[in-house]
């Protein structure tokens, strides 16, 4: 049973990767997309027009830029957790089932859905270490009782 558990940590965690690695990718081909645009703007008799679709297309691609930072950074930190490691307490890197739903603490990556040894479709929630609920969840263990946002969470068990 234990194994099956770590084995579907290990799906989740690499569907996790996957989905950083495309985030990456999006925002590498849309800075370039901006940036090709920007470049291509020929001046025109309208005046300001050329400068205000540079300037659009450098804003365009800065805000591309910051978000391809921030995926990469999640990344690495995704890539330094070690999935064997079953801690009796929540850390980065943990899976937290609760009685409201799982919860994987590693990126900010949102509700993912995958199908369990079961072949039932369970949604896990991949939450940034730095969230509010991962913050709330950090440190506890299995058989406490949080309230968050007016909610209990019952923590059953730690993967």
């Amino acid at each position: 049973m234990k194994k099956k558990i770590v084995n579907f940590k290990l799906e989740v965690y690499t569907l996790c990767k996957q989905k950083l690695e495309e985030r990456i990718l999006s925002f590498e081909q849309a800075m370039k997309n901006a940036q090709e645009a920007s470049n291509s703007e020929d001046k025109s008799s309208a005046g300001d027009k050329y400068e205000t679709s540079r300037a659009m297309g450098q804003l365009d691609r800065d805000m591309n830029a910051k978000q391809l930072v921030e995926a990469q950074s999640e990344f690495a930190s995704l890539s330094k957790i070690n999935i064997d490691i079953i801690s009796d307490k929540i850390i980065h890197g943990t899976m937290v089932e609760t009685d409201i739903g799982i919860y994987f603490i590693a990126a900010g990556i949102g509700t993912i859905e995958l199908k369990d040894e079961t072949k039932l479709i369970k949604k896990v929630i991949v939450l940034s270490p730095k969230s509010p609920l991962a913050i709330a969840l950090l440190g506890k263990s299995a058989g406490e009782i949080i309230t968050f946002n007016q909610k209990q969470f019952h923590i059953k068990r730690l993967v």
